[in-house]
């Protein structure tokens, strides 16, 4: 009566494995809104040309970029003041710049969106800059926004006698609800009946996965057109349908594991693998050759009465040093942290195990798809 049998110790754990399991797929679960996006909702491009004035002597150098001193005589001849011909303008408080924005999808005319300013000419540093009156013009030239307002820098910067300290970059800023919009661009959630979600990644057990979702809190309005597309039936009233896409958003998913793929930078010499990479046994050798050439240059001085003439001579040494590797096993690794052990246990660098993961590729031995950008 007062012990616990062998029985109900079993049960014990085996429930705790379940429940283990449970709290791992639903921590790995994920709502809609992360998985997908919706068809027509999406960020517009925007950009215009625009002058910073009020820097400390930091501006453009004039005689170098004539374009600034043109949009300097444009601005001034709109406020009614004419600058005489053959006026040679010596500026070093401007900066011409390109302004550049993301318009979000249902912005509206009023609203205030964020701007970066980037010098397009050689000044030296925006900061203290003040950007004037720039509309901001999409892709079909149309403008839908205005922009003005203090640049803000994050960065510094010194010179004197001949040497300069930066701190951060200095030729770029950003300017926080330096735009107000004046256009808004009509955006259409969904086409007649149907909203159509996009997945950010096609895969086919995701795309059915989430349609499984959607068809348990509304019966029979979901279905998967392809592995990224997945067509809803919505309400037709504008009220009901933003109500119904808010509550489908928030449903949670799990998603269907990746496919095993290994990242490599060649640049950089970096390298990334998901944890669905997987290695056979192998013997992996890799050695690095060397060559080394050092020179040493010396004077040949002839005996004072031997008649000859002094000389410069060189001296120099190869020296070719190949690295001898031995074989090393790599066992069969079915998860990522066994994956790491096991290259890490080779010794190799960054840039050597790109070359070493190219060659199990090859080989067979490297269970993934590999891609070098």
């Amino acid at each position: 009566m007062g012990g616990i049998s062998g029985i109900q110790k079993a049960l014990m754990v085996v429930m705790v494995i379940v429940a283990g399991l449970l709290i791992s797929d639903a921590a790995r679960a994920e709502r809609i809104k992360d998985l997908t996006s919706i068809s027509g909702v999406r960020n517009n491009q925007l950009v215009g040309y625009g002058l910073v004035v009020g820097l400390d002597g930091s501006g453009d150098q004039t005689t170098q970029t004539p374009f600034t001193v043109q949009s300097i005589s444009n601005m001034l001849a709109n406020m009614g003041i004419t600058v005489p011909t053959g006026t040679t303008m010596q500026l070093k408080n401007v900066a011409a710049v390109l302004v550049t924005a993301s318009l979000p999808p249902f912005a509206q005319p009023g609203q205030q969106i964020d701007i970066t300013v980037s010098s397009i000419g050689n000044a030296k540093s925006l900061r203290g800059g003040t950007l004037i009156m720039t509309p901001l013009k999409g892709a079909d030239g149309s403008i839908y926004a205005m922009a003005q307002g203090n640049v803000t820098v994050v960065g510094a910067g010194a010179s004197a006698g001949g040497s300069s300290v930066t701190v951060n970059h200095l030729a770029a800023g950003r300017i926080a609800n330096g735009a107000t919009v004046e256009r808004g661009v009509p955006t259409l959630v969904g086409q007649g009946d149907f909203v159509h979600f996009e997945l950010n990644t096609g895969d086919f057990g995701t795309a059915q996965r989430v349609v499984e979702a959607i068809n348990r809190v509304a019966p029979g309005t979901a279905s998967a057109l392809d592995a990224r597309m997945i067509r809803v039936r919505a309400p037709a009233a504008a009220d009901d349908r933003v109500a119904f896409i808010g509550r489908l958003e928030n449903l949670e998913v799990r998603p269907m594991q990746m496919a095993a793929k290994v990242i490599i930078n060649s640049r950089t010499g970096s390298v990334v693998m998901n944890q669905s990479v997987q290695l056979d046994a192998c013997a992996v050798a890799h050695g690095n050759l060397s060559v080394s050439v050092n020179a040493q240059n010396a004077v040949s001085q002839p005996n004072a009465f031997g008649g000859g003439q002094t000389a410069p001579v060189t001296n120099a040494q190869v020296d070719i040093k190949q690295e001898t590797n031995a074989l090393q096993n790599v066992r069969t690794s079915a998860n990522l942290a066994d994956i790491v052990k096991a290259l890490n246990a080779l010794g190799a660098n960054p840039q050597d195990l790109i070359a070493i993961l190219q060659a199990m590729k090859a080989s067979g031995a490297l269970r993934a798809e590999l891609e070098v950008i």
